[in-house]
């Protein structure tokens, strides 16, 4: 199998460049593209391009997208007109998966709410934790390379390293960790862990931004699903709305089904709204989380998912990552904070199909 490397004005022009030749961009090995035309992207020119020219530039903020795309970055802050500046300098790749329609699927997440206070009382019983000190994370990316986007925690027993506490273990051992705030609500808690983010309110009207700051290192595990295998719901039922309604009208179970993920996030003050792993405040119905393994942060793409409700239809940016975005084609979209977004959210699962918006000098080729 040879690797051929060529630019995009090639792969256009040369007949041995089929039609449905698979892309490969150099930063991403993995992916396989498709070339498309903006006319085929559903209601792309119905688009707001000037919103998104600013969010790209608002993207170029970043050492890592300024990097990536120093010439375009560039070229944005003296952009006249947004829509030619997207059409003339970027094409769009269509991202292939192992199904025949190419179709992944789209979730959506929220900023969290909980109710708060810095000490602890009757009410307010259950830490949200900061990082613990003793919490070791371990890159192997310097002897392994191809483990690059893996991070090893764990926490020292002596000489050897071994897992860091589960949920389940958490609960019953004293964590060596700040306690940012106590919260009223396991439940809540719970959901701002799966989040990643949200706002801790107080009783005198006070509020704290919370942010994503690390993992104990177990592998996410849904409780949606694991009360569909018990038969508490079905899948078609299954939403962030009806589960949190079964946790809170079934109490008794309340630890067995939460301890059934492991994972556990802990948390940062952060001076802004919900914030990314891009480094950069989210934007309520353009910014996604992705698998940063098939999609690069700061990327910029085009989605589209339909069903009988409204369809979503538009430019996004992966800002963000999530332990249960997995795949290509795989987005996890940010509907913002409050009831409205939280109802969206909670009920976002839809077929999805995901566009590569690629400068046009980044496009490769691979015969196989």
């Amino acid at each position: 199998m040879k690797i051929v490397i060529i630019t995009l004005s090639c792969f256009l022009f040369f007949v041995s460049c089929s039609k449905e030749s698979k892309i490969y961009l150099k930063e991403l090995p993995n992916t396989e593209l498709q070339k498309t035309t903006f006319k085929s992207l559903p209601d792309f020119y119905k688009e707001n391009f000037d919103e998104v020219l600013q969010l790209f530039v608002k993207n170029c903020q970043t050492k890592k997208v300024f990097d990536t795309y120093t010439d375009l970055c560039n070229k944005a802050q003296e952009a006249q007109n947004a829509q030619k500046f997207i059409t003339t300098n970027f094409r769009p790749f269509l991202i292939l998966n192992d199904k025949e329609d190419n179709q992944g699927t789209l979730t959506g997440y929220y900023e969290a709410e909980i109710h708060a206070s810095y000490k602890q009382t009757e009410r307010y019983r259950y830490p949200v934790y900061a990082t613990p000190k003793d919490l070791v994370t371990i890159d192997l990316a310097s002897i392994y390379p191809e483990l690059k986007h893996y991070r090893l925690r764990g926490r020292l027993a002596g000489n050897r390293v071994v897992p860091y506490y589960a949920r389940r273990e958490a609960a019953h051992n004293d964590l060596n960790a700040s306690v940012i705030c106590y919260c009223d609500s396991l439940i809540d808690k719970f959901f701002l862990e799966v989040q990643g983010s949200g706002i801790a309110k107080f009783d005198d009207n006070s509020s704290i931004y919370l942010g994503y700051d690390n993992q104990n290192g177990h592998r996410y595990r849904s409780i949606g699903k694991y009360l569909v295998k018990r038969g508490d719901l079905t899948l078609k039922e299954v939403s962030l709305q009806s589960i949190k309604k079964w946790l809170q009208e079934h109490p008794q179970e309340l630890d067995e089904v939460l301890n059934h993920n492991d994972s556990m996030i802990f948390f940062s003050k952060r001076e802004q709204g919900a914030t990314g792993a891009l480094g950069i405040e989210l934007t309520p119905m353009r910014s996604i989380a992705v698998d940063k393994k098939y999609i690069l942060l700061g990327s910029m793409l085009y989605l589209s998912a339909n069903s009988q409700e409204k369809s979503i239809n538009r430019v996004v940016f992966a800002q963000d990552t999530g332990g249960a975005i997995k795949g290509s084609v795989r987005a996890d979209l940010f509907a913002g904070s409050g009831d409205e977004a939280l109802r969206l959210a909670g009920r976002l699962n839809r077929p999805l199909k995901l566009w590569l918006l690629v400068p046009k000098e980044k496009a490769v080729d691979r015969d196989e």
